[in-house]
């Protein structure tokens, strides 16, 4: 779901329902994408291989 400049993510997984909110700009900060990697359940060298 997007609600202004944000989108709304939902994955079940494992460990119930992961809800992840994602500004939807053309560059994040270093700390923003951080706490987007940590929130999905991924270490940052598994988000590595998606670029």
């Amino acid at each position: 779901m997007i609600k202004g400049s944000h989108a709304m993510l939902e994955k079940v997984g494992e460990n119930g329902l992961t809800k992840i909110t994602v500004p939807l700009h053309k560059e994040l900060k270093k700390g923003t994408l951080m706490k987007i990697i940590k929130d999905s359940g991924l270490a940052p060298e598994e988000f590595e291989q998606y670029k």
